[in-house]
């Protein structure tokens, strides 16, 4: 018996080291990658400008970003709303609820913009906060296709 738990114990460990040196080996390429080129940074700076106009509360400014047609995936749970004016409508109720966006980080990959956020909601709503990722497909300066998945959740 105690020879299967230290052999278990020590597959648990080797699995670990293992991961463990997998991100450092990783880490260690991100860190000497060439930082984003002029279109990511544009296209960063869209999606940015973006989650910052949610605190304005103005619904034409937010779908000013968007192309037509788009789509928006509220969450991984949800089949993906599409077309401008559905996405228009969706964003239009959100905005009634939606206090501001946080965003705490950003990176991009071509078209591909990704930011960690924490989306803050209006008081008696039934969300007081959400943390995710919002994954934005960009196509001549504008979201074609905006995806959100969930991290965590904090209840009014």
């Amino acid at each position: 018996m105690r020879q299967e738990g230290s052999l278990g114990s020590r597959r648990l460990f080797l699995t670990i080291a293992s991961a463990a040196l997998a991100g450092a080996a990783g880490s260690s390429r991100l860190d000497s990658a060439a930082g984003p080129t002029p279109n990511e940074r544009g296209n960063m700076k869209v999606v940015t400008d973006f989650c910052m106009a949610f605190s304005a509360d103005d619904v034409d400014r937010i779908m000013s970003f968007m192309s037509d047609p788009c789509s928006y995936r509220v969450t991984e749970a949800q089949a993906p709303i599409t077309g401008f004016a559905a996405v228009k409508e969706r964003i239009g109720g959100l905005v009634k609820v939606a206090d501001r966006f946080e965003v705490l980080d950003t990176f991009a990959r071509g078209p591909m913009v990704f930011n960690e956020r924490i989306d803050h909601f209006a008081p008696g709503f039934r969300l007081r906060t959400w943390h995710g990722v919002g994954v934005f497909f960009l196509k001549e300066g504008k979201i074609v296709e905006w995806q959100d998945f969930t991290i965590s959740t904090e209840l009014a």
